[in-house]
């Protein structure tokens, strides 16, 4: 009996018309599209209801609101499918997988993400077999997390990145192997893959205000001063390497101090794209530990910053939401550096 898959699309490339005026989004197009492709009327493929969002948004337009549809949608929509692909712009798709990945415990069933950098439209596409694949990926195999299937990789959703804006192979997965081979034959690698939930259970997303700061040479104490003076709720710091940031003779540290007695989560995560904070092994980092920021190890910043506003929309203390940050929640990090 062939499986059945809810597709939901948001928009973004894959679906997207070629017009005069070049690529737009278009409701109903991707059902004319969808239906043009053969190889979706095979007996090997799942069967598939198509649901398109109005408006169709380009992938920086989708935020809070957005994924908390996203995530009730595939709640009402559960027990009648046995899988979901989402068809997303590949902008922001690891914020959305990641965000997914938090809001849905206790998955039994594929979710997965995909998108395309050129349309199904045009002759010359990576749309195809992004879209073919991940629905194969979605109805007959038993992949029960958030994933994002993109350009032959099969990566958890929390631990994907975009790192190429102009290669198919436009996401990686730097400090977490991808989930599956798929080349001639699929191959899931089910070591890496999270075992099944039980039962489905959604918890959504309320706004919070979070900040995301770069460290550069040269970064003026100006920029911490200015955040410690506001409402915000938690900063997310990109040091260096494992961790270090500029002494500035002390004050990001006494700026750090500052936010320990307001009540901010601070949480350190490296520019590397692979590796881990390793915060308190070198004298660099020292004081980040005494100021009581928390490390983000091997997060990526879209996992840090979606679990930020999950565990501050659950209305945790502060304490309670340091524990929970160096928790491994939904396989996003990993501490045994």
């Amino acid at each position: 009996m062939r499986k059945k898959v809810c597709i939901i699309h948001t928009g973004g490339m894959l679906g997207m018309a070629i017009t005069e005026d070049g690529y737009e989004s278009r409701l109903g197009h991707i059902r004319t599209v969808l239906n043009e492709i053969e190889e979706l009327r095979s007996e090997k493929m799942p069967l598939y209801d198509l649901y398109e969002y109005q408006p169709l948004l380009n992938s920086a337009e989708i935020s809070i609101k957005e994924w908390v549809k996203l995530a009730e949608d595939i709640r009402d929509k559960y027990e009648e499918y046995d899988g979901f692909l989402i068809i997303h712009g590949a902008d922001t798709m690891a914020y959305t997988a990641s965000a997914l990945s938090f809001m849905l415990s206790g998955l039994s069933k594929p979710v997965i993400l995909t998108g395309a950098l050129i349309p199904l439209s045009e002759i010359r596409n990576d749309a195809r077999d992004n879209l073919v694949t991940g629905l194969l990926l979605a109805g007959n195999y038993d992949i029960p997390e958030v994933c994002i299937y993109f350009g032959k990789k099969l990566m958890r959703g929390n631990r994907a990145v975009k790192v190429n804006a102009l290669d198919f192979e436009a996401f990686a997965s730097p400090n977490y192997p991808q989930l599956a081979d798929i080349d001639v034959e699929i191959n899931l690698h089910e070591k890496y893959i999270r075992e099944a939930g039980k039962s489905l259970s959604l918890f959504g997303l309320e706004e919070h205000q979070i900040v995301v700061v770069k460290i550069f040479p040269g970064i003026q104490n100006q920029i911490f001063e200015c955040m410690m003076k506001s409402s915000i709720k938690a900063v997310v710091i990109e040091a260096f390497g494992t961790g270090v940031m500029p002494e500035n003779s002390g004050t990001i540290h006494k700026l750090l101090e500052v936010a320990k007695e307001k009540g901010m989560i601070v949480v350190v995560c490296t520019q590397c794209l692979k590796g881990s904070v390793v915060m308190g092994e070198y004298e660099a980092t020292k004081g980040l530990v005494k100021a009581g920021a928390v490390s983000g190890f091997d997060m990526t910043t879209e996992a840090v910053v979606t679990k930020l506003y999950y565990l501050l929309s659950r209305g945790y203390d502060m304490e309670r939401i340091k524990e929970l940050m160096v928790t491994d929640l939904r396989g996003e990090l990993t501490r045994s550096f």
